[in-house]
């Protein structure tokens, strides 16, 4: 797993078919945790729904873990295809939850698997997406006249500059692709970039870029 795509805010979408309505909400989240509380949150939000039908995929120690649930409707009609969706889009920590309000008039396995689809995609197709990859952080230690041709480094090799802290040196928490740790190295080693320290701190899940 090297990258994988997520949503950048979440989204509510809503569908009428046959007079059941239809209502995804489409949330982000950072672990399979994370995501079992949203969906007890949610359902406690519809209590009154008939069926309120889940699919997520989420991101822990570089593996997908991936979860279902028809929540009653006819086995594979919801839970399935809406897993189906997230795993075609490349879509992970994110879990798509789907109530519907039966509206007396039963849609069949085909109308039940169209309507679920069709409530996800809407909630997708309108999202404004992020690609994610395993990156690395590190700390960087630099001396304040420094900064700036620092923060000029970052912007052409496609470093992040996630924080910085003003003290008697200046200490900035950069994030980057692991395909981009060797070149930073040897630029601190060789002193094309001068910093007064480098320290590797961990590997993380970074943004990678915006999907338009």
């Amino acid at each position: 797993m090297n990258s994988f795509v997520t949503i950048k805010e979440n989204i509510q979408t809503e569908i009428i078919v046959k007079k059941s309505k239809f209502i995804c909400n489409l949330i982000k989240v950072e672990n399979q945790e994370d995501a079992e509380e949203t969906i007890r949150k949610i359902k406690k939000k519809y209590y009154d729904a008939r069926h309120n039908c889940i699919a997520y995929r989420v991101v822990e120690d570089e593996k997908i873990l991936e979860k279902a649930s028809d929540d009653g409707e006819p086995s594979g009609t919801a839970g399935g295809p809406m897993l189906n969706i997230l795993q075609k889009n490349n879509l992970c920590n994110v879990v798509a939850i789907v109530t519907r309000y039966f509206g007396g008039i039963l849609l069949g396995t085909g109308g039940l698997v169209r309507s679920y689809s069709d409530v996800t995609l809407n909630a997708i197709e309108g999202s404004e997406k992020i690609e994610k990859c395993i990156g690395l952080e590190f700390k960087a230690k630099v001396e304040y006249n420094n900064l700036e041709f620092f923060k000029y480094y970052c912007k052409i090799n496609n470093i992040f500059i996630e924080d910085i802290d003003y003290s008697d040196k200046i200490v900035c928490r950069i994030q980057l692709e692991q395909e981009n740790k060797q070149k930073l190295i040897e630029d601190f080693e060789t002193k094309k970039i001068n910093l007064i320290d480098l320290k590797f701190l961990y590997k993380k899940i970074i943004n990678k870029c915006i999907i338009k």
